[in-house]
């Protein structure tokens, strides 16, 4: 077995990728495509470009744009193209014959009528690679409907699933992000086709694949046995609807527990709680689900969260405390993980912007995958792209 030596390539390094999308899912695969080694060109509106560059989390802004788009589109380059202007589309049309990939998440029919779709550029391009992300795929009643990550877990029924009592969204666009890890794996997936077979192809993904892939195993359960997903009533501090306690997250002294599968009995004994030791039949756990929790929660609420880790985690139960996300990244657990990357970019005016944030998520050959650079300025890289991908190509630039 040939074993990868230190400073061997990124996996995809030398492949060509350019990205129409905006904001969120598409541009996150693309990310990932960046991250792993490819050259990534954002094709962008000339004077506003990308949503995303506007659209901030939490208000917070870095040298212009949004730190949510430094995150989303480091070590990318940008290109400034009026799509609807014929000759700059001529230019755009020329980068798009020599990529090996292509990334887009308008609404059905947009790229169609731009002459930008798969089929266009497949008699052009045939060995292309061409990712496509909607809202809800290419028909039905929800096609025409807003792509957008909240909508697409409403539609899913994730939140009727979070009920607590009241239907509950996730606080982070899991929809999006999720669906760029389906869009980046496919894409790989037919690159690698590509490689052993010359055939190139078309990858394509919505929101609302991604929010039942999410659900499968509640889905799975549903249709394969109908009627056996009702609506159960939650206990007070249930973390999941179809587990019985004691699942869930508890008040302490000074924070919060969550403690996952283990048997309601050996919680009892451990915690001092006799009511618990006696509940020995697991349907119990069911039935009375309400009280079994608010009697760990009367119990937990008696100390730190520190002491009953140490009880709990003595007996092997399966429990972990609750961060605040000013506790997680203060922890040396979070540290000793490495996640943390700083990136900076050189603005117009001279200015040097820095932003800290995540790295991919995985380790290649047990080496961690950092950014190659910053975000880009929108168009920074117009001319270069010119001149490097379309010479041959006449017309004004933005």
């Amino acid at each position: 077995m040939t074993v990868p030596q230190p400073g061997a390539p990124l996996p995809l390094e030398g492949f060509l990728v350019l990205d129409f999308s905006q904001f969120l899912a598409g541009p996150v695969a693309a990310l990932r495509l960046a991250d792993l080694g490819a050259r990534v060109i954002k094709i962008e509106r000339p004077g506003t470009g990308d949503i995303g560059r506007g659209l901030a989390f939490a208000g917070a802004r870095a040298g212009g744009d949004t730190v949510s788009f430094h995150a989303m589109n480091r070590g990318k380059q940008s290109v400034a193209a009026d799509l609807k202007d014929p000759e700059q589309l001529a230019f755009v049309r020329r980068l798009v014959e020599q990529a090996d990939v292509v990334v887009e998440n308008f609404r059905p029919g947009v790229m169609t009528r731009l002459g930008l779709d798969y089929d266009a550029i497949r008699a052009v391009n045939p060995g292309v690679v061409y990712g496509s992300i909607t809202g809800y795929g290419d028909a039905g009643p929800w096609v025409d409907r807003p792509g957008q990550d909240l909508l697409a877990q409403s539609i899913s029924g994730l939140p009727w699933l979070q009920a607590d009592p009241e239907p509950n969204a996730f606080g982070i666009s899991i929809a999006d992000h999720l669906a760029s890890c389906h869009l980046a794996h496919g894409i790989t997936a037919l690159l690698l086709r590509r490689l052993r077979t010359g055939i190139g192809g078309q990858v394509q993904t919505s929101l609302l694949e991604a929010m039942l892939d999410l659900q499968f195993e509640m889905l799975s359960v549903r249709l394969t046995e109908p009627g056996a997903i009702t609506s159960r009533p939650r206990g007070p501090h249930s973390a999941h609807t179809y587990l019985p306690a004691p699942y869930g997250v508890y008040p302490t002294a000074n924070g919060h527990l969550s403690i996952a599968m283990n048997p309601v009995p050996q919680l009892g004994e451990l915690l001092e709680i006799p009511e618990l030791t006696v509940l020995t039949e697991p349907e119990t756990w069911w039935t009375e689900r309400e009280r079994i929790e608010m009697l760990l929660a009367a119990r937990l609420r008696t100390a730190s969260t520190e002491h009953w880790l140490a009880v709990l985690d003595a007996a092997d139960v399966w429990c972990a405390p609750l961060h605040t996300v000013d506790e997680l990244v203060e922890h040396e657990g979070f540290h000793a993980i490495d996640m943390v990357q700083t990136l900076t970019r050189d603005e117009a005016d001279g200015a040097r912007t820095e932003v800290t944030t995540t790295r991919l998520p995985i380790r290649l050959d047990g080496q961690r995958v950092w950014g190659r650079g910053g975000a880009p300025v929108l168009g920074a890289d117009t001319e270069q792209v010119h001149g490097e991908l379309a010479p041959q190509v006449a017309g004004s630039l933005p």
